[in-house]
């Protein structure tokens, strides 16, 4: 059956019950399942016991597949969400075991070395990456086909499909990188491709196409268990991301008010975790002010929110991020005299010309604080020119200011000020900063600085590369600075 495709040989099995069309489904993939699941657990027994639950749950499914499933991809996602469910069940015992395990299992590859460093986060990293990502790369390396097969399998051309793989890698590269890991894209995706897929153990095939013929009444009930929780985070998983891509669902008084904040297109393109809200939805938005519990529980996610003018919207914040919107001032100067719970909220404040004031009002009202401004003197830095024309201050093209930054290690300043390069390293360092460098025009500034000093209070590598690249230097002084006070209310 070498020329049937995956799905056809899914909709024969799920049509007419084949043990031998199922055969082939499990012969073709069973290695790329158990490597995942090996990964994840380190354990060989475990590995294969969640290999059959991927299987199972592959023949549970089989009528329900879109036609244009990747298998690969389906079965390689399947099989980090079944692994998950088996470590939560697990006490996620095995993984103080795992890089000893895979340290020794693949020693003899001359790629031990790098392998063993991205082995123990490769899932990790390949679930951040977007659907289509995560299928050119699980194509191109895990099962080692062409750029021609790859761009067929995704329905795009070859030098689209290798844009894609490209990008990519380099995007694994970036999540390795911040991890400690600095290797080239040529290094990991030769590791990867040496390494990533290994035979699964021959009689695994056979018990596993033998468990689905039977319709699951010869697994155990350890197996049974692990299967009905790896569909429980299937189905929860899809329900999320349905509604990471969709809204944020916010409740106006008396009735529900649907805000439709469309954060996510793709989830490659996703800037979920990074801050990043778009606040032309707002435009579309009822005029309210609200602040519920999130609706967003996945602790993988992290806060976003943004504003508008006087209006803004968030997800997942903590109230001092509310307060911060509210009050349009940096954590770095904010005093927190009123304990906090670590409870997320969604909020909205849609109501101009007076969004602030009533957002404002709010905080104080749902969680009992009030906010008031005192100048402090205290410790600073004062951001000077210490060498003038360095070569990383380059005058302005376009004079509308934009700023990314990794916040670990990349910042790309277009069009911005010296104040936007102080902002920046007080939020880096968790210390006021003041410019004080007299520079008066705008600037175009790509400053990238070693990461491993990353939550470092003192950064000192941050202060160097501001010297080196800039031309600019961080003086350490006091100075009077407002802060906000935020307190319980009386």
């Amino acid at each position: 059956m070498p020329d049937v495709s995956d799905m056809d040989l899914l909709w024969n099995y799920d049509r007419q019950g084949s043990e031998e069309t199922f055969a082939e489904l499990v012969r073709r993939h069973i290695n790329l399942v158990y490597s995942a699941a090996l990964r994840h657990v380190g354990i060989a027994a475990h590995a294969e016991e969640i290999t059959q639950a991927v299987f199972v749950i592959l023949a549970q499914k089989a009528a329900s597949l879109r036609p244009d499933t990747i298998l690969d991809a389906w079965l390689y996602e399947t099989t980090r969400l079944t692994s998950l469910s088996f470590l939560r069940g697990e006490r996620r015992r095995q993984l103080r075991e795992q890089e000893a395990y895979m340290q020794s299992i693949f020693q003899e590859s001359h790629d031990a070395p790098v392998w063993n460093q991205l082995a123990p986060l490769l899932d990790e990293a390949m679930s951040r990456l977007g659907k289509k990502d995560r299928e050119a790369v699980l194509l191109r390396f895990f099962k080692d086909k062409s750029l021609n097969e790859v761009a067929v399998a995704l329905k795009t051309t070859e030098a689209a499909a290798q844009s894609r793989v490209h990008r990519a890698v380099q995007k694994l590269q970036k999540f390795f990188i911040k991890r400690g890991i600095d290797s080239t894209t040529a290094a990991i995706t030769g590791a990867i491709s040496a390494n990533s897929v290994q035979a699964a153990p021959v009689a695994l095939a056979k018990s596993v196409t033998a468990v689905v013929i039977a319709k699951g009444t010869a697994v155990s009930c350890s197996t049974l268990t692990l299967i009905k929780g790896a569909l429980k985070i299937m189905a929860w998983t899809k329900t999320q991301s349905a509604i990471v891509a969709c809204a944020v669902v916010l409740l106006a008084a008396g009735t529900t008010t649907t805000v439709v904040v469309k954060e996510v297109q793709n989830r490659e393109d996703a800037k979920w975790d990074t801050g990043v809200v778009n606040t032309s939805l707002l435009d579309k938005a009822p005029h309210i002010v609200k602040i519920i519990p999130t609706r967003f529980p996945d602790p993988s996610r992290g806060s976003a929110w943004a504003g508008s003018g006087t209006r803004m919207l968030g997800v997942k914040a903590q109230v001092p991020d509310i307060i911060q919107a509210a009050y349009n001032i940096r954590q770095t100067r904010m005093i927190l005299s009123a304990p906090f719970l670590e409870a997320r909220y969604d909020f909205i404040a849609n109501q101009p010309p007076h969004s602030v004031a009533a957002l404002e009002q709010l905080i104080e009202k749902q969680f009992g604080v009030v906010a008031r401004t005192e100048t402090i003197q205290t410790n600073i830095l004062f951001l000077r020119v210490k060498q003038p024309n360095a070569a990383g201050l380059k005058q302005a093209r376009n004079r509308n200011g934009t700023s990314t930054a990794d916040g670990l290690g990349d910042y790309h300043l277009t069009g911005g000020t010296m104040n936007n390069v102080a902002d920046y390293a007080e939020n880096v360092l968790g210390i006021p900063v003041i410019n004080q460098t007299g520079l008066k025009g705008r600037f175009d500034i790509d400053l990238k600085w070693d990461q491993k000093d990353w939550q470092n209070p003192n950064a000192n590598n941050l202060k160097q590369a501001i010297t080196d690249q800039l031309g600019l230097e961080l003086v350490p002084g006091t100075a009077p600075v407002d802060f906000l006070i935020v307190e319980k209310a009386k």
